[in-house]
């Protein structure tokens, strides 16, 4: 995410002016541009539009079958949409500006899906914003991690990436995690798995104060541990530097880029409502599968992240895993750090408990995920190996969410 290469091999990379159709430059008349930079025959640009008229025809009614595989549609196409402008925001901004685009704004929808769920949902929708938020996490340092590591590893061998910036955004994780996730399972202030007022206002504001450092860290302070990195030809491929920013298209210009930013938030609100419309389909397939209630939170971190895969997928096959990890760990963070002062904010009004705190079959998943990915990211570079025991782990969750 955020480069503007088509490679690292290849005569792309050897010629910086080359633009793709997705991040041209400004006044840029081809791959569907107008030269005042709007992207009029690009899909990614209709998609979420339809998608907002789709959704005002659907919002309150009782949709049959086929409307619903509409909705369906169209609710793809706004993800894949997402991931596009996104991606040109990024290589505007650049790293690791770019990342935090995509993860607040995947927080967002997270955000806006549990806090509808719950409002409708009732007493039986406690738990919807634990099960949401801890499968964000095993999905990010599980299933992105573990999938960009892999195909990262298959195309160079060996995964390169600062241990400094991927150790501090892990560590993070882990702190968030163990405070909004474990702790309520352990204190005694309230029965059940839940905080007390004040131990609830306690972690919404300690989870801002992690995610405001962390984010001061990555973008002024220590910057550089987060930008992607290239190789010594004379090395074997193996050490690390700073990359060569010569080797970048042009970013796109000004006007593309508030076509993109303008886009972008519309797909979003699409991706958001869309996401609603089929909820309800989703929890019926769910309850009458006989399956356990957690898999709705599933589903639905899937759907919010599928844009952060995909962007993280595309940034490891250029040989940036750096950037994978940036939108797998960030995402991971923002998802603890402004989802859980969200929904204590919402809980004000929102009637029923809201249970945060983990089983003890999550738990030992979230420790695990915590010894393998610090495993994973304190040498700088990862193989094959590394990629597939973070896939194995997240099929264990998926498997043991389906099959408690």
């Amino acid at each position: 995410m955020g480069s503007g290469t088509e490679g690292r091999d290849g005569a792309a990379s050897e010629r910086p002016a080359a633009r793709r159709g997705g991040e041209p430059g400004e006044g840029s008349t081809g791959s569907g541009h107008t030269p005042d930079g709007f992207p009029a025959r690009q899909w990614t640009t209709w998609v979420p539009v339809a998608a907002v008229v789709v959704l005002a025809l659907g919002w309150g009614r009782d949709l049959p079958g086929p409307a619903l595989a509409l909705v369906g549609a169209v609710l793809i196409g706004s993800v894949l949409s997402a991931v596009h402008h996104a991606e040109v925001v990024a290589h505007r901004v650049g790293e690791p500006f770019g990342s935090l685009v995509l993860a607040v704004a995947v927080t967002v929808i997270e955000v806006g899906l549990i806090v509808m769920l719950m409002a409708g949902g009732g007493p039986e929708a406690a738990t919807y914003a634990r099960d949401t938020v801890f499968a964000a996490v095993m999905i990010t340092c599980n299933g992105i991690v573990g999938l960009s590591l892999l195909v990262a590893a298959v195309r160079e061998r060996v995964a390169v990436f600062n241990a400094e910036g991927s150790g501090g955004a892990l560590a993070t994780v882990t702190m968030l995690a163990t405070m909004t996730l474990v702790l309520p399972s352990f204190t005694t202030s309230h029965s059940g798995a839940e905080f007390s007022g004040a131990q609830l206002v306690f972690a919404a504001v300690a989870s801002l104060c992690l995610y405001a450092n962390f984010v001061a860290v990555q973008t002024v302070r220590h910057r550089d541990y987060f930008l992607p990195v290239a190789r010594h030809p004379e090395g074997g491929g193996t050490t690390a530097t700073p990359e060569d920013p010569e080797e970048h298209a042009p970013p796109p210009g000004a006007r593309t880029m508030w076509w993109s930013v303008t886009l972008l938030l519309v797909a979003l609100v699409a991706v958001v409502g869309n996401a609603k419309l089929v909820s309800p389909a989703i929890e019926d397939g769910v309850e009458s599968a006989g399956l356990p209630k957690a898999v709705v939170g599933v589903v639905i971190a899937l759907v919010v992240l599928a844009p952060e895969t995909l962007a993280a997928v595309r940034a490891a096959r250029r040989d940036r895993m750096q950037t994978s990890l940036n939108l797998a760990y960030g995402s991971a963070i923002a998802s603890i750090g402004l989802t859980v002062p969200a929904i204590a904010l919402a809980s004000v009004w929102l009637s029923g408990p809201l249970v945060l705190g983990l089983g003890a079959v999550h738990l030992v998943l979230l420790a695990l995920t915590a010894v393998v990915s610090a495993l994973t990211v304190v040498p700088g570079r990862a193989t094959s190996l590394q990629g597939g025991l973070h896939l194995v782990l997240f099929a264990a969750f998926v498997f043991l969410s389906i099959s408690p």
